[in-house]
């Protein structure tokens, strides 16, 4: 796109900006057809139509003496770094929820360090011989090294960055008017009432359930477990995803953007069924980005993440508690059992019944099948739900007929990797929840699950919802 550009500019051919955009996206998509997708592509395009808006076909001062040209390209920069700023915000709140609020004084000591001063020294250092081009290299490593320690402490400011909702689309075409406005030529009137086009961006705000309604996201985490409960004030995160590698895990590649892009920057409980990475691996990533108000768990009181966080109680059986009409029991571990070293970790998992008006969602981490048998045993009248979260990820040790009589769910959930090495959801037990008229939805196959609990029960999934023809829809 930017060889494009040149050209025109080189050729004096800019007569018209859209036409060398136009130009320039039939080469991009002629060589990517894929570049539409990524946000690279769209902020690329972004910046160098405001760039081109706010410069071809205006004005220029003329060539005056050397310390006025160097004022004027000064002037230019200014306004060019003003430019793209101001006309990349609607851009960068569209796909990520959130602009930064440094960029101008980054991008103002960044630009002119890189391009003035370190660039010619590695390239004066590539070609100088020993030892001048060791001392060019060495002092531009040191000018790097001294520039990121800066950019990482402007990054780490409070207001660094502002966070909101990702918008409705009239919501982003009308702050991109806006922002046309605004950067519109000198004399143009009331360019600053284009600030009034913003205002849906600013105030917008987080979707919450109305009263009397929950909603219930099963994330797409790969092979692991993580669920989002809303009510109409309170939120539940109910385990937190896997680990991925030791820079990435459920928690940071996928729950922390939906949170972001939503606007919910607090939880009011976040509940760890047990200790395997598979449900535990993102919640220390959550714990450094998000408030969380209460920790419950059937973790160690010496595991880092109880550590890490805020109040931190035990799951046990008979605990209860309503957050705006809706029902939380916990009805399993029982006390005792973390008295015993015995147990391993899927045999203590909490599991979690929700309950609004009607309708339940059951939540029993990874329990096998003797807590099956046991929760059988001693509560098969409270095991009742619309919605199972299907045990152990729909493990061969799990999912017994028993249990799932008692539960007698219309729809089965399983959170599953795709080809995980597990193998879950075993063909057998798969097959035992057909055979029993329940409804199954796999993570794999659907991507993230969305329920709607009210006046009626609503179940949808995003691979439906945002048809694409490589989910094969």
């Amino acid at each position: 796109m930017l060889t494009v550009v040149a050209l025109a500019l080189w050729y004096g051919r800019i007569t018209n900006v859209s036409y060398v955009l136009c130009l320039a996206l039939g080469v991009v998509v002629l060589l990517d057809p894929w570049a539409v997708l990524g946000p690279g592509f769209w902020l690329s395009f972004g910046a160098v139509a405001v760039i081109l808006y706010v410069s071809v076909g205006r004005a220029r001062a003329p060539d005056q003496s050397a310390g006025s040209r160097w004022r004027v390209a000064l002037r230019n920069a200014g306004l060019t770094q003003y430019a793209v700023t101001l006309g990349l915000v609607p851009f960068t709140v569209l796909l990520f929820g959130q602009a930064s609020l440094v960029s101008p004084i980054a991008n103002a000591v960044a630009i002119p360090l890189v391009s003035f001063l370190v660039t010619p020294l590695a390239l004066a250092g590539s070609v100088l011989p020993a030892p001048l081009s060791g001392w060019c290299l060495g002092f531009a490593h040191f000018l790097i090294e001294e520039m990121a320690q800066l950019l990482g402490w402007m990054s780490s400011w409070q207001l660094a960055v502002w966070t909101v909702p990702i918008p409705a689309w009239w919501m982003f075409v009308l702050a991109l008017f806006g922002t046309l406005w605004m950067l519109a030529p000198r004399g143009w009137p009331a360019r600053y009432m284009g600030l009034f086009a913003w205002l849906p961006l600013l105030l917008n705000t987080a979707s919450h359930p109305r009263p009397g309604e929950m909603w219930v996201t099963a994330f797409d985490v790969g092979q692991g477990m993580a669920l989002l409960v809303e009510t109409e004030k309170h939120r539940l995160l109910y385990d937190t995803g896997p680990v991925y590698s030791p820079e990435s895990d459920g928690g940071n590649r996928v729950i922390l953007p939906y949170l972001h892009a939503r606007g919910i920057n607090r939880l009011d409980g976040m509940m760890i069924s047990h200790s395997d990475n598979d449900h535990s691996g993102g919640a220390l990533s959550i714990l450094k980005e998000v408030e969380v108000a209460q920790l419950s768990s059937s973790l160690p009181l010496d595991h880092p993440i109880v550590n890490s966080g805020p109040q931190h109680s035990r799951c046990e059986a008979g605990q209860a508690w309503e957050w705006d009409g809706a029902l939380f029991e916990v009805l399993h571990p029982s006390p005792d059992s973390y008295e015993s070293s015995k147990w391993k970790p899927n045999a203590r998992s909490c599991t979690l019944k929700i309950t609004l008006g009607e309708y339940a969602i059951l939540l029993p981490g990874d329990i096998e099948a003797r807590q099956e048998a046991e929760l059988v045993a001693n509560q098969a009248d409270n095991l009742r739900a619309d919605i199972l979260l299907a045990p152990h990820h729909g493990s061969g040790t799990s999912s017994t007929v028993p249990f799932l009589r008692a539960v007698d769910p219309q729809y089965a959930l399983f959170q599953v990797g795709y080809r995980n090495r597990y193998r879950h959801p075993k063909q057998e037990v798969y097959d035992r929840y057909g055979a029993l008229g329940i409804s199954r939805l796999r993570s794999d196959d659907t991507g993230a699950i969305s329920l709607r609990f009210g006046q009626q029960m609503h179940v949808s999934d995003y691979r439906s919802e945002y048809a694409r023809y490589w989910y094969g829809r």
